[in-house]
């Protein structure tokens, strides 16, 4: 029988053998490749600030034929040579060529995406570069994103007569066929204690609450319920003296999870999932940069209050259904405010496409990364700090291009028409005139050069 194989090889050499490989993704289908081609869509694209530049140039171009064909024709009412009159026209056209006013936008872009990526942030568009520098407000998703996403069983609460690993084998049964991280914990708990799981006849997922199983159990099937509080209380389950001990636990930062079976309570069982090192220090740079910061989740509160704590954060919106976190973000945003979600999970796409500026964990679900603006590579939160001071480094080049390239046609209209000229001044002769259009062009380039050096601050 074929079988393939994940290999990782360290200096190794295969002497003795045949070894077969089998590539799952070539060409244009290898994440390198989807990277480029982010990278280019964004680079290509037009921000919104983009428009600016059109408009001068749609104002400016016609008025700047207007004077060049006025010069012309005042200075040979004025008695001046034919040529004097075509050197003043000509040299207006010249040098009110809104050459750097096209460039100030696309090159500033260009370098800033290519900027972001060398630090493993991937921006979609020039209308997500430019949005991300006036965002107000950044929600962060907890499990994942806060915390590491991997956690592990802390703490097991059984019903008098029952033992731990019985309650263990019959919680990680259920969860095998769940793919939330909670779940996916429980069962690797059972499996490093070589516990052999029963079969499942049936598995409901009920989202934002637990899950139903319909476990096979001697003499008869059992109908088993796990997950948080609301649900026991739907199905009429009384907790007893267990709610007490969810409460503690939940204050330790740690998610406790009921297990009642045949609708009598059978225990607790709780996971708890470590913070990311980077958390909290990315959150006290957000918070310095004068940016509100919030945490969203569905699990229960206590829980959600004690992991916001360790990291600083005071506005938690916690029991929130998956369903429900695109709508709290549009209530941040009935505000009036500009609001970025962070998140790597399948439910967090709705809210991520809601937001102004969805930012997705690259370690996250493809759908996740999809519905985002902004793809962070690494899953390190400092990169959404950076990816803001980005922004705003890009946004004021982008304002200082446009600003210097439009003041710089705007004095030397003046001279190539020969206003300074006719009180004795100088005249601008299109050599020179050439000369200072390229001029133009070549210090709006090197501004938007200036962005290679841009180094995060507080990072």
């Amino acid at each position: 029988m074929t079988r393939r194989l994940a290999i990782k090889f360290i200096a190794s050499l295969n002497k003795n053998g045949l070894l077969q490989f089998w590539a799952e993704k070539v060409g244009a289908d290898t994440a390198l490749a989807q990277i480029t081609k982010l990278v280019e869509d964004a680079q290509g694209s037009k921000a919104p600030i983009a428009s600016l530049g059109d408009t001068v140039s749609l104002y400016f171009v016609p008025a700047a034929c207007a004077i060049a064909i006025l010069a012309f024709v005042l200075w040979t009412i004025a008695g001046y040579p034919i040529t004097f009159a075509l050197m003043t026209f000509v040299a207006v056209l010249i040098i009110a060529c809104p050459c750097a006013l096209g460039l100030a936008t696309p090159t500033a872009i260009m370098v800033g995406t290519g900027k972001g990526a060398s630090y493993g942030i991937l921006i979609k568009s020039g209308k997500a570069l430019e949005i991300t520098h006036k965002v107000q407000t950044v929600i962060f998703d907890k499990t994942g994103t806060i915390t590491e996403g991997k956690p592990e069983v802390t703490n097991i609460i059984t019903v008098e007569g029952v033992s731990g690993e019985e309650f263990l084998r019959v919680a990680a049964s259920c969860e095998k066929g769940s793919e939330h991280p909670l779940g996916e914990a429980i069962v690797k708990r059972a499996e490093k204690d070589g516990l052999e799981l029963l079969e499942v006849l049936k598995f409901e997922a009920i989202p934002g609450h637990g899950i139903e199983v319909l476990l096979a159990t001697e003499p008869d099937p059992a109908t088993i319920l796990i997950g948080n509080r609301k649900l026991m209380d739907e199905r009429g389950v009384s907790l007893n003296d267990f709610s007490e001990d969810a409460e503690r636990l939940a204050d330790e930062g740690k998610t406790p999870m009921f297990v009642a079976v045949n609708g009598q309570i059978f225990g607790i069982i709780a996971v708890a999932d470590v913070v990311k090192k980077s958390s909290a220090d990315a959150i006290k740079v957000l918070q310095k940069m004068g940016i509100e910061v919030a945490m969203l989740t569905g699990d229960n509160k206590k829980t959600a209050v004690a992991i916001a704590k360790q990291v600083g954060i005071d506005r938690v919106l916690a029991e929130v259904l998956p369903g429900d976190k695109a709508q709290e973000v549009k209530n941040l945003q009935a505000s009036g405010k500009k609001v970025a979600m962070v998140g790597d999970g399948i439910n967090d796409a709705p809210a991520l496409a809601q937001a102004d500026v969805g930012i997705a964990i690259g370690s996250g679900t493809d759908v996740a990364m999809e519905s985002a603006d902004i793809i962070l590579m690494r899953s390190d939160l400092m990169s959404v700090p950076t990816a803001i001071q980005l922004s705003k480094s890009t946004i004021r080049n982008i304002k200082q291009n446009l600003f210097w390239a439009f003041l710089y046609n705007t004095l030397l209209i003046p001279m190539a028409a020969g206003l300074f000229f006719a009180f004795g001044g100088p005249l601008l002769n299109p050599m020179f005139a050439a000369v200072a259009m390229s001029l133009s062009s070549i210090s709006v380039l090197s501004n938007a050069l200036r962005l290679k050096r841009f180094k995060p601050r507080g990072v």
